[in-house]
Protein backbone atom coordinates (compact mmCIF):
# COMPACT_ATOMS: atom_id res chain seq x y z
CA UNK A 1 0.00 0.00 0.00
CA UNK A 2 0.90 3.67 -0.24
CA UNK A 3 1.05 5.52 3.06
CA UNK A 4 1.48 9.29 3.50
CA UNK A 5 1.85 10.29 7.16
CA UNK A 6 1.52 13.93 8.20
CA UNK A 7 3.29 15.30 5.11
CA UNK A 8 4.14 18.99 5.32
CA UNK A 9 6.11 21.14 2.89
CA UNK A 10 6.83 24.85 3.16
CA UNK A 11 8.42 27.05 0.51
CA UNK A 12 10.55 30.08 1.32
CA UNK A 13 8.64 33.37 1.57
CA UNK A 14 5.25 31.60 1.44
CA UNK A 15 2.85 32.56 4.19
CA UNK A 16 1.31 29.08 4.45
CA UNK A 17 2.56 25.53 3.80
CA UNK A 18 2.14 24.22 0.25
CA UNK A 19 1.12 20.91 1.83
CA UNK A 20 -0.15 20.95 5.39
CA UNK A 21 -0.16 17.82 7.60
CA UNK A 22 -1.50 15.52 4.87
CA UNK A 23 -2.22 11.93 5.89
CA UNK A 24 -3.57 9.39 3.39
CA UNK A 25 -3.58 5.63 2.83
CA UNK A 26 -4.18 4.08 -0.60
CA UNK A 27 -4.79 0.34 -0.58
CA UNK A 28 -3.75 -2.19 -3.20
CA UNK A 29 -6.31 -2.60 -5.95
CA UNK A 30 -7.31 1.07 -5.92
CA UNK A 31 -7.35 3.70 -8.61
CA UNK A 32 -7.09 6.83 -6.50
CA UNK A 33 -7.88 10.23 -7.98
CA UNK A 34 -6.23 13.33 -6.51
CA UNK A 35 -8.01 16.53 -7.43
CA UNK A 36 -7.75 20.20 -6.58
CA UNK A 37 -7.47 23.65 -8.08
CA UNK A 38 -4.21 24.99 -9.50
CA UNK A 39 -1.88 25.71 -6.59
CA UNK A 40 -3.82 23.51 -4.17
CA UNK A 41 -0.77 21.31 -3.46
CA UNK A 42 -1.26 18.35 -5.81
CA UNK A 43 2.10 18.45 -7.55
CA UNK A 44 4.01 19.22 -4.35
CA UNK A 45 2.41 16.18 -2.73
CA UNK A 46 3.28 14.02 -5.73
CA UNK A 47 6.88 15.23 -5.74
CA UNK A 48 7.22 14.26 -2.08
CA UNK A 49 5.65 10.87 -2.82
CA UNK A 50 8.19 10.20 -5.57
CA UNK A 51 11.23 11.50 -3.68
CA UNK A 52 11.82 14.60 -5.81
CA UNK A 53 11.11 16.82 -2.82
CA UNK A 54 11.93 15.96 0.77
CA UNK A 55 9.10 16.74 3.19
CA UNK A 56 9.76 19.18 6.02
CA UNK A 57 7.71 16.84 8.21
CA UNK A 58 6.13 13.43 7.79
CA UNK A 59 6.99 10.30 5.84
CA UNK A 60 6.12 8.38 2.69
CA UNK A 61 6.00 4.58 2.57
CA UNK A 62 5.69 2.76 -0.77
CA UNK A 63 4.82 -0.92 -0.34
CA UNK A 64 6.83 -0.97 2.88
CA UNK A 65 9.83 1.09 1.68
CA UNK A 66 10.42 4.45 3.34
CA UNK A 67 11.16 7.21 0.82
CA UNK A 68 13.73 8.93 3.08
CA UNK A 69 15.33 5.93 4.78
CA UNK A 70 15.54 3.73 1.66
CA UNK A 71 14.84 5.94 -1.37
CA UNK A 72 16.26 3.57 -4.01
CA UNK A 73 14.01 0.70 -2.93
CA UNK A 74 10.99 3.02 -2.76
CA UNK A 75 11.63 4.59 -6.18
CA UNK A 76 12.05 1.21 -7.85
CA UNK A 77 8.42 0.51 -6.93
CA UNK A 78 7.13 3.66 -8.67
CA UNK A 79 6.37 4.53 -12.27
CA UNK A 80 6.08 8.32 -12.41
CA UNK A 81 4.76 10.58 -15.14
CA UNK A 82 5.23 14.29 -14.27
CA UNK A 83 2.97 17.10 -15.39
CA UNK A 84 5.71 18.33 -17.73
CA UNK A 85 7.93 16.42 -20.14
CA UNK A 86 11.26 16.02 -18.38
CA UNK A 87 13.02 13.99 -21.05
CA UNK A 88 16.42 14.06 -22.74
CA UNK A 89 15.47 15.63 -26.05
CA UNK A 90 18.76 14.88 -27.81
CA UNK A 91 18.15 11.16 -27.46
CA UNK A 92 15.88 9.19 -29.73
CA UNK A 93 12.74 7.71 -28.22
CA UNK A 94 14.30 4.24 -28.25
CA UNK A 95 17.54 5.45 -26.65
CA UNK A 96 15.52 7.09 -23.89
CA UNK A 97 13.56 3.90 -23.21
CA UNK A 98 16.74 1.80 -23.24
CA UNK A 99 18.25 4.21 -20.71
CA UNK A 100 15.26 3.84 -18.39
CA UNK A 101 15.32 0.05 -18.77
CA UNK A 102 19.00 0.11 -17.74
CA UNK A 103 18.23 2.30 -14.71
CA UNK A 104 15.54 -0.09 -13.51
CA UNK A 105 17.47 -3.24 -14.40
CA UNK A 106 14.93 -4.66 -16.84
CA UNK A 107 16.42 -7.77 -18.55
CA UNK A 108 16.97 -7.47 -22.29
CA UNK A 109 14.34 -9.95 -23.44
CA UNK A 110 11.70 -8.46 -21.14
CA UNK A 111 12.44 -4.87 -22.09
CA UNK A 112 12.26 -5.62 -25.79
CA UNK A 113 8.92 -7.38 -25.43
CA UNK A 114 7.49 -4.57 -23.30
CA UNK A 115 8.78 -1.86 -25.63
CA UNK A 116 7.21 -3.58 -28.62
CA UNK A 117 3.90 -3.90 -26.79
CA UNK A 118 3.77 -0.35 -25.43
CA UNK A 119 5.15 1.42 -28.52
CA UNK A 120 2.53 -0.38 -30.59
CA UNK A 121 -0.30 0.34 -28.16
CA UNK A 122 0.55 4.05 -28.04
CA UNK A 123 1.17 4.20 -31.83
CA UNK A 124 4.74 5.38 -31.35
CA UNK A 125 6.68 2.53 -32.97
CA UNK A 126 7.35 4.38 -36.23
CA UNK A 127 8.80 7.39 -34.37
CA UNK A 128 10.88 5.46 -31.82
CA UNK A 129 14.10 6.06 -33.78
CA UNK A 130 13.52 9.80 -34.16
CA UNK A 131 15.04 12.42 -31.82
CA UNK A 132 12.69 13.37 -29.00
CA UNK A 133 13.12 17.07 -29.84
CA UNK A 134 11.13 16.38 -33.01
CA UNK A 135 8.18 14.94 -31.07
CA UNK A 136 4.88 16.73 -30.59
CA UNK A 137 3.46 17.38 -27.11
CA UNK A 138 1.28 14.28 -27.35
CA UNK A 139 4.15 12.07 -28.51
CA UNK A 140 6.30 13.18 -25.57
CA UNK A 141 3.43 12.36 -23.22
CA UNK A 142 3.19 8.88 -24.71
CA UNK A 143 6.95 8.37 -24.36
CA UNK A 144 6.82 9.41 -20.71
CA UNK A 145 4.00 6.95 -20.08
CA UNK A 146 5.87 4.11 -21.79
CA UNK A 147 8.98 4.90 -19.76
CA UNK A 148 6.99 4.86 -16.52
CA UNK A 149 5.31 1.52 -17.25
CA UNK A 150 8.35 -0.23 -18.71
CA UNK A 151 9.60 -1.82 -15.46
CA UNK A 152 6.09 -2.83 -14.32
CA UNK A 153 6.18 -1.04 -10.96
CA UNK A 154 3.46 -1.78 -8.38
CA UNK A 155 2.65 1.93 -7.96
CA UNK A 156 1.84 4.23 -10.86
CA UNK A 157 1.97 7.94 -10.00
CA UNK A 158 0.53 9.90 -12.90
CA UNK A 159 0.28 13.70 -12.81
CA UNK A 160 -2.32 14.77 -15.42
CA UNK A 161 -1.64 11.66 -17.56
CA UNK A 162 -4.37 12.23 -20.16
CA UNK A 163 -3.06 15.63 -21.26
CA UNK A 164 -2.21 15.60 -24.96
CA UNK A 165 -3.27 12.00 -25.58
CA UNK A 166 -5.38 11.09 -28.59
CA UNK A 167 -8.62 9.16 -27.89
CA UNK A 168 -7.11 5.77 -28.76
CA UNK A 169 -4.13 6.22 -26.42
CA UNK A 170 -6.33 7.63 -23.67
CA UNK A 171 -8.63 4.61 -23.93
CA UNK A 172 -5.68 2.22 -23.79
CA UNK A 173 -4.21 3.96 -20.73
CA UNK A 174 -7.50 3.87 -18.83
CA UNK A 175 -7.85 0.18 -19.63
CA UNK A 176 -4.31 -0.50 -18.40
CA UNK A 177 -4.93 1.48 -15.21
CA UNK A 178 -7.87 -0.75 -14.35
CA UNK A 179 -5.98 -3.93 -15.21
CA UNK A 180 -3.02 -2.79 -13.12
CA UNK A 181 -5.20 -2.39 -10.04
CA UNK A 182 -7.07 -5.62 -10.69
CA UNK A 183 -3.65 -7.29 -10.28
CA UNK A 184 -3.45 -5.92 -6.72
CA UNK A 185 -1.41 -2.82 -7.50
CA UNK A 186 -2.09 0.92 -7.20
CA UNK A 187 -2.70 3.86 -9.52
CA UNK A 188 -2.48 7.34 -8.00
CA UNK A 189 -3.29 10.06 -10.48
CA UNK A 190 -4.14 13.73 -10.54
CA UNK A 191 -6.46 15.25 -13.09
CA UNK A 192 -8.54 18.32 -13.86
CA UNK A 193 -10.87 16.22 -16.01
CA UNK A 194 -13.34 15.28 -13.31
CA UNK A 195 -15.68 13.21 -15.45
CA UNK A 196 -12.73 10.89 -16.19
CA UNK A 197 -11.95 10.65 -12.46
CA UNK A 198 -15.62 9.94 -11.73
CA UNK A 199 -15.69 7.02 -14.16
CA UNK A 200 -12.29 5.55 -13.28
CA UNK A 201 -11.62 6.06 -9.60
CA UNK A 202 -12.41 3.76 -6.71
CA UNK A 203 -11.79 6.68 -4.33
CA UNK A 204 -10.99 10.37 -4.66
CA UNK A 205 -9.11 12.83 -2.47
CA UNK A 206 -9.72 16.58 -2.66
CA UNK A 207 -6.93 18.94 -1.67
CA UNK A 208 -7.46 22.66 -0.99
CA UNK A 209 -4.83 25.14 0.24
CA UNK A 210 -2.50 22.24 1.03
CA UNK A 211 -5.01 20.38 3.19
CA UNK A 212 -6.80 17.15 2.34
CA UNK A 213 -10.41 18.24 2.86
CA UNK A 214 -12.26 15.11 1.70
CA UNK A 215 -11.48 11.48 0.86
CA UNK A 216 -13.82 8.70 -0.18
CA UNK A 217 -15.89 7.00 -2.81
CA UNK A 218 -18.34 9.07 -4.83
CA UNK A 219 -21.18 7.94 -2.57
CA UNK A 220 -19.17 8.83 0.55
CA UNK A 221 -18.44 12.29 -0.85
CA UNK A 222 -22.12 12.74 -1.63
CA UNK A 223 -22.99 11.84 1.96
CA UNK A 224 -20.50 14.42 3.16
CA UNK A 225 -21.94 16.99 0.74
CA UNK A 226 -25.29 16.95 2.52
CA UNK A 227 -28.92 16.38 1.54
CA UNK A 228 -28.66 18.21 -1.78
CA UNK A 229 -25.64 16.21 -2.94
CA UNK A 230 -27.49 12.95 -3.68
CA UNK A 231 -27.39 13.21 -7.46
CA UNK A 232 -24.37 15.43 -7.86
CA UNK A 233 -21.53 14.64 -10.23
CA UNK A 234 -17.95 14.66 -8.97
CA UNK A 235 -17.49 18.11 -10.50
CA UNK A 236 -20.52 19.44 -8.57
CA UNK A 237 -19.37 17.74 -5.36
CA UNK A 238 -15.90 19.21 -5.77
CA UNK A 239 -17.30 22.72 -6.09
CA UNK A 240 -19.61 22.18 -3.12
CA UNK A 241 -16.90 20.84 -0.81
CA UNK A 242 -14.24 23.37 -1.82
CA UNK A 243 -16.67 26.25 -1.30
CA UNK A 244 -17.04 25.25 2.35
CA UNK A 245 -13.33 25.66 3.09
Amino acid sequence: MLQLDHLTKRYAKASAPAVDDLTLTVQTGEIFGFIGANGAGKTTTIKMMTGILRPDEGRVSVFGSDMVEDPIAAKKKIGYVPDNHEVYERLSGMEYLQFLADVYGVPTAERNARMDELLGAFDLADAAGDPIKSYSHGMKQKLCLIGALLHRPPLWVLDEPMTGLDPQSSHYLKKRMREHCDEGKIVFFSTHVLDVAERLCDRVGIIQHGKLIAVGTLDELRARGGERAGGQTLEELFLTLVARE
